[in-house]
């Protein structure tokens, strides 16, 4: 019994697989986290943009 157990306890066939499941986890928490951030500010910059070329005036004679 003190065998079997002593085999399990060292027995870590497995713990790479857990380890890139917390780690690709941070990073997609990361990722949605820095996008939560980034796209307020690209929302403000398409307004203005928009505000911008809604106001220049063309025209059409020479």
């Amino acid at each position: 019994m003190t065998y079997l157990v002593s085999r399990f306890w060292t027995d870590d066939s497995g713990a790479v697989t857990v380890d890139w499941v917390i780690l690709s986890a941070g990073v997609i928490g990361l990722a949605l986290a820095s996008m939560g951030v980034v796209i307020d500010g690209t929302e403000d910059l398409t307004g203005d943009v928009d505000t911008t070329l809604s106001s220049q005036l063309i025209s059409t004679s020479f």
